[in-house]
Order: structure tokens, then sequence, then C-alpha cells
């Protein structure tokens, strides 16, 4: 194993400590329990989005911490949940007066986890909606799982469920654009190597130099199928055909594509992923009017990638448009 780390036992710690050190301008962090917060926080009279999830994603879920996005994000270690307790005190910290929204992707420790801090939160009289995340369709489930995993549309999610919360929304409203972009996005990924937890030193799981997986999970969860290496177009047409047929989506129907990196594939690599996306998304009538691509939901250095669609409206797209301030997420203004 070779990793720019001093210690796995120290790696998030200092990970959030030099990650404050750098955007001191939007974030802080506290320690013991470990979260990560906007700098301005509590924002009054605003609904405080909170999310979190084990390391090795970044930049999910610190990295959107800011404005017009999230107001805090819980870091478990390395692939595991966060604690109740991080959750209750990030979720107290953050609190404006106007309720909090957790964003839980489908993993059961941190469904698990969430719904203990939100008991918590509620025995303080503080208002709690809790929206799970599950768009993944490659498998029902998984190691980690009851159900689909929630993958690239936290990302979305996040972004589109902040901006409504700083305009204004309140809580009800700003948990059901959340489950609305979680009702219309599809998501899949493909491996073509594992990735190697710190604690552990080496590869999660073995996959021949001539092999990838199809419907890869973010932990290095199996996929759908191991098949013989072929070529970025194909690969692309094994993971389109299932989300575009999922929903389903249908002609005329304007969406926003992702392309996301797992942390080792170049940028390089995912504009051919996106190139071969886009064409395959027009020849089945759909209308590509948003786009992100990136490496913005990562699995330590994964080669490999993920692709999502999310079905928008002129709502989706006002927020996904609406100004945004955070480590890894900006425009507008």
């Amino acid at each position: 194993m070779k990793k720019l780390i001093n210690s796995p036992e120290h790696l998030v710690v200092e990970s959030m400590e030099g990650f404050v050190a750098a955007h001191l301008d939007l974030v802080q962090a506290h320690f013991n329990p470990n979260y990560i917060i906007r700098a301005d926080a509590p924002v009054k009279k605003k609904v405080a989005i909170i999310s979190g999830g084990g390391s090795g994603h970044e930049p999910m879920h610190g990295g959107y911490v800011g404005e017009g996005m999230l107001d805090a994000a819980c870091p478990g270690a390395v692939f595991t949940s966060p604690t109740p307790d991080q959750m209750y005190e990030a979720s107290k910290a953050a609190h404006g007066g106007a309720g909090v929204l957790h964003i839980v992707k489908n993993y059961t420790g941190d469904v698990l986890n969430f719904e203990m801090a939100a008991d918590l939160l509620r025995a303080d009289g503080i208002e709690v909606e809790s929206v799970i995340i599950d768009d993944d369709v490659a498998v029902k489930d998984s190691l980690y799982t009851a159900g689909r995993r929630g993958v690239g549309a936290t990302v979305l999610a996040e972004k589109i469920t902040g901006g409504a919360a700083a305009a204004g929304w309140g809580l009800k409203d700003v948990a059901d654009i959340c489950r609305k972009v979680n009702a219309n996005a599809r998501s899949m990924g493909v491996a073509l190597t594992s990735c190697t937890v710190p604690h552990v030193g080496k590869p999660t799981f073995d996959l021949p130099e001539d092999q990838y997986e199809l419907g890869i999970g973010i932990h290095g969860e199996p996929g759908r199928t191991r098949l013989p290496l072929e070529s970025a177009d194909k690969i692309v047409e094994r993971m389109m055909e299932p989300i575009i047929s999922d929903l389903p989506f249908k002609s005329g129907d304007e969406v926003l594509l992702f392309v996301n990196g797992m942390g080792g594939t170049p940028v390089l690599e995912l504009y051919v992923l996106y190139r071969k996306a886009q064409q395959l998304a027009a020849k089945a009538g759909l209308k590509v009017v948003r786009n992100l691509v990136g490496p913005y939901m990562t699995s330590l250095e994964m080669a490999g990638a993920s692709i999502t669609l999310l079905k928008l409206d002129d709502t989706l797209k006002k927020y996904w448009d609406a100004p945004v301030n955070t480590p890894a997420l900006r425009w507008g203004k």
C-alpha cells in the first residue's frame, strides 16, 4: 500500500484539519465528535441541511458545506458510517430555528445512525425531516444496504435542496424537493480497479487487468456482472440502457447528465464517457440541458466512473442554477 498518509488512525482528523485550513472563509471544523460546518452557522430562519457518510468519498460530503448547499457534514472513518452523536451535535450546531433536513444515502449504518440522531433532536424540540437517497439501478440489495444504494443523485439532491433552503422554503417543502430529486434520478457505476482502505492495507477485491465490474458500489460492493474489458463506448452503452429504461425516461424529457469519476479516473477519460452518454441520451429523445463532469463522489483511488441522469422540470432547474459557494462546487452570485 502506497498512500500519502501519516497513519490510518489519524487520517480523517488530519484531512479535516487541512481541509478547514484551506477553506477558512467557508467552513470550520468541530472535533470529538467530528463534523464540518458552515463558517457562518447557524443561519437564522433557514432550514439546516445535514448530510454525512464514511470518509473516502471526497469531496462528498464536506466539500459541499457552504452557501447554497449543506450546512454541516459528518465524516465517519473510511467507508464507515458516522456515529449518531456526530449527526446530533452537527444538527444542533447548524439549526437556525427552521428545522433540520437529513439527507441520507441508503446504507444500513447511515440510515440507522441518522434515525437515532433524529430521535434525539426531536426530543430536544427540533423538527427533523429525513430523506433517503437510493438511485442506484445496478442491484436491489448489497453488502451495505437493504434496497438500492445511494450514489450520484446525492450530489444533485444536496445542491438542489440547498438552493431551495437558501430561497427560504419551509422544512416540509425542502424535504419534498429532495424526495423529488431522488425519485427522478437513476445511476450506474463501473470499476476498472479496486481501491485500498488504509486500515486494511490491501485492495478490497481482486479485478484482473482484462476485466471490469459493471454496477459497482462506491465501497467496492459487487455489481451486476464482471465482463471482459471493452471500449469506453460499449461500457457507456451498458450503463445507460438500465438507467434510461428504469425510470423510465421518455422522449422529450429534459435531463441533467452527471458523469462522475471514482477517484482514479482522469478527467480526460470522463469526457470520453460524457460524449457517448450524451449521444445515447439524444438517441432516446432526451434533452441534456444541464450537466456535471468530474470526481464529485469518489471511492478513494478506484479507477472507474458512474453516470447519473436526473429528469428536470423548471423548479429543479431553477435551484440547480441557484448560486452555490462551497469548497467543491461554486457558481452564480
